[in-house]
């Protein structure tokens, strides 16, 4: 397995770095403390830098990660990697080229296929004692929860459902295999990616959507989220066909006419960030 690269930091071994090693930002000097994790990406207390997202970047000056130096480790002991850290730097990259193959193979001239997208994967991290991210799709994005390294799915059937806890409430998962990332659970945000106009839009949605995900503010009182997300997508599918009646109807407007945000699944775990009113790529 490639380790992670960090400039000036031990010559770039990440095993050197312990699991409560502070590092610094040589841009800004912005330090992450395992200790405290990161508030602003919903990293939790107890985070080691080495677990972090693959796309966190510096939350003060958005600096890259391989910008940050370790400045409180300690070299004669260097922290041994677990299991799930190696998941986390393997098996998103496992489902990324997986998904890549169907893409070439059964996907890329369906109807529904965006071939404007790439699959990405996106903010995945240590959740506890498994592995939560959202694998973004020309087809699809689906919120992916792998097993724990004491966990064996293999037995499971493809289809089984179950329901996840997280702290903005409940959501039905559905299991399903690929190898050779092996077993996960996945529940859908998009089913169809054609409304996004780019992949910087696509990855910003995502990236929202998981931080959403782990915010608490986005519980309501009642914690299981089924039946909303049903009504939502009930009233986002009513929106979109008095749409396309108003542009059969006035096809001199359509032009200027954008397709409002209706509440949806992606909304209640984004808090309302995932505005597909305008691609934020433009000005």
């Amino acid at each position: 397995m490639t380790s992670t690269r960090f400039e000036g930091s031990f010559l770039g071994d990440a095993k050197k770095i312990g699991n409560d090693a502070i590092l610094e930002c040589k841009i800004c000097w912005y330090s992450y403390d395992p200790g405290v994790g990161d508030e602003m990406r919903q990293i939790p207390p107890g985070t080691p830098f080495s677990a972090l997202p693959a796309d966190w970047h510096c939350p003060q000056c958005d600096g890259a990660r391989d910008q940050f130096m370790a400045i409180d480790a300690d070299l004669s002991s260097p922290a041994p990697e677990s299991a799930l850290t190696q998941d986390l730097a393997e098996k998103p990259k496992q489902l990324t080229e997986s998904f890549q193959q169907v893409f070439n193979t059964k996907m890329r001239d369906t109807p529904f296929n965006n071939n404007s997208l790439s699959v990405e994967a996106i903010g995945f991290r240590i959740w506890g004692n498994r592995i939560v991210g959202i694998l973004l799709m020309p087809w699809c994005m689906n919120i992916l929860v792998l097993p724990a390294s004491d966990e064996d799915w293999s037995q499971l059937r493809i289809g089984t459902k179950r329901t996840f806890a997280f702290p903005s409430g409940h959501y039905e998962f559905i299991f399903n295999n690929r190898p050779p990332a092996g077993g996960y659970f996945a529940c859908s945000l998009f089913s169809s990616m054609t409304e996004f106009a780019s992949q910087l839009q696509a990855t910003n949605v995502a990236r929202a959507a998981i931080a959403g995900l782990f915010d608490e503010g986005n519980r309501d009182d009642d914690t299981d989220r089924a039946a909303d997300i049903s009504a939502m997508r009930q009233a986002e599918l009513a929106s979109a066909a008095e749409h396309d009646a108003a542009q059969a109807a006035s096809p001199e407007d359509t032009i200027s006419v954008h397709l409002p945000v209706n509440p949806s699944r992606r909304a209640l775990i984004s808090a309302g960030l995932a505005d597909l009113s305008r691609d934020p790529a433009a000005p």
